[in-house]
């Protein structure tokens, strides 16, 4: 390859990350326009374009898509979400509370793009209500619903990415990752109660209305609901066994969005538009773009330069993956920076030197995924959630929002440091068992600091 289309690619590849952080032009629009420039150049062909596109990934995306989509027309996440404002009194500290306990669920079962399309109308609507200021609620929910979403496979697109590029299952990312969630969500949302919690005044008759709502009203199609909820478990249980079936999580996925199809009769017209297309045509200009680098050898350069600066050292390589993953994914959006890191990571373990490859892909998915908390900028959800208030009238600002979430960010991944550091030095398997029970502890003793907040609220 000439060394003019190496500078070629090169160049395309930081038009395209310029164009999506200064976020004047739509991300899908940019990087369409750098695939179109690479292939318009000759870089490559289309056929070899499309060898660059991970199909694992779209498939599993649209596939979820699919399935929410139809089963959020039955009203279960607007029922679940009233319930759960109902169960905290319509007190605002308390339903903040609640609603981003069940945005981290919802982002670690569904995805937490998917999440906070469902759950931010309904967070506007109860805070209009009791008419309280929605950016606390807001903040809170986009920091759950990043740190919800490292659990899982499924929970956010970073994680898709690595699946989709890897061995690795469902049932790998719980088992490594979902315990050090279950540290640093509780610590984080335990922080967040106590910078929130004097700012709401709860009014009683405000709350009266909320715990007047009806939120059986919500559920509007009894019968998509038990054949959506069905399929949707028996997905999750295929999640969990696609390695001992031997079929990809995206087969799962695709296959379960046709079974839901089959047996609802839904009109697929109505489904197939709950599919964020945009997101879906981004994913697949973005590896393009970053094709572009892998063709020319650029990929390879930088992985020989990082396996000579760690020396072969794989500790020293995971932490500086998770550093660096999560500050840059702080300021540029994770999922570029990630389809960047995936190759890179693969070449390293074609390159060979380093004795478990796999830690490098933990390392990347906690940095990317928390990292995600840094600013309003560094995730999906987080721009999907400050569009959605910005077209309601409320607005979160840049620096409002770095004020809360980066030093969050730092905790959180300073964090996954440690639990990294335990992981690579002592035995896995008892590392991740006293992670689990340390997050067991730090959840309870959340649960009991709300339930004083609640005793607090109800009437002597």
């Amino acid at each position: 390859m000439s060394e003019s289309v190496t500078y070629w690619a090169i160049l395309v590849f930081l038009f395209t990350y310029a164009v999506i952080v200064s976020d004047k032009i739509h991300r899908t629009v940019a990087a369409f326009a750098g695939a179109s420039l690479l292939l318009l150049s000759g870089t490559f062909t289309p056929d070899e374009a499309v060898r660059y596109i991970d199909f694992k990934t779209i498939g599993l995306l649209i596939g979820m898509m699919v399935i929410v989509s139809i089963t959020r027309q039955t009203g279960i996440f607007e029922f679940m979400a009233i319930r759960a404002a109902k169960m905290a009194r319509a007190e605002p500290i308390l339903v903040m509370a609640s609603l981003a306990l069940l945005t981290a669920v919802f982002s670690a079962l569904l995805d937490n793009v998917t999440t906070v399309l469902l759950i931010v109308p309904v967070t506007l609507a109860i805070t209009r209500k009791l008419q309280v200021n929605p950016v606390p609620f807001l903040i809170t929910e986009i920091l759950a619903s990043n740190i919800g979403g490292t659990a899982t496979l499924i929970g956010d697109p970073p994680n898709i990415m690595i699946g989709g590029a890897t061995e690795l299952g469902f049932l790998d990312f719980l088992i490594n990752l979902a315990p050090i969630v279950l540290v640093v969500y509780p610590l984080t949302l335990y922080i967040l109660l106590r910078i929130y919690e004097k700012e709401f005044k709860a009014v009683p008759e405000l709350q009266q209305q909320i715990m007047e709502l009806n939120e059986r009203k919500e559920l509007k199609d009894p019968v998509l609901l038990r054949k959506s909820l069905g399929v949707l478990t028996l997905t999750v249980i295929g999640f969990m066994i696609h390695q001992v079936v031997h079929l990809d999580s995206s087969v799962i996925a695709l296959a379960g969005a046709a079974l839901l199809l089959t047996v609802s009769r839904f009109d697929p017209d109505q489904a197939f538009h709950g599919v964020e297309w945009p997101v879906i045509f981004f994913f697949v200009g973005l590896f393009v773009v970053v094709g572009g680098l892998e063709k020319t050898g650029v990929i390879e350069s930088i992985a020989l330069l990082a396996l000579e600066t760690t020396q072969g050292s794989l500790l020293p390589a995971g932490l500086f993956v998770l550093w660096l993953s999560a500050i840059v994914s702080s300021f540029v959006d994770n999922i570029p920076f990630v389809a960047t890191m995936i190759p890179l990571i693969q070449e390293i373990e074609k390159l060979g030197g380093l004795e478990s490859v796999n830690f490098l892909w933990w390392s990347l998915a906690l940095g990317a995924c928390l990292g995600g908390n840094g600013t309003i900028i560094g995730a999906s959800a987080n721009l999907v959630v400050v569009g959605m208030a910005e077209r309601s009238g409320v607005r979160i600002s840049f620096v409002g929002f770095f004020k809360i979430g980066f030093p969050l960010m730092i905790m959180s991944v300073a964090i996954a440091m440690v639990y990294l550091f335990c992981w690579y030095s002592l035995n896995t398997n008892m590392v991740v068992v006293i992670t689990l029970l340390l997050g067991t502890f730090c959840s309870l003793l959340l649960i009991r600091s709300n339930i004083k907040r609640y005793k607090s609220t109800v009437p002597k």
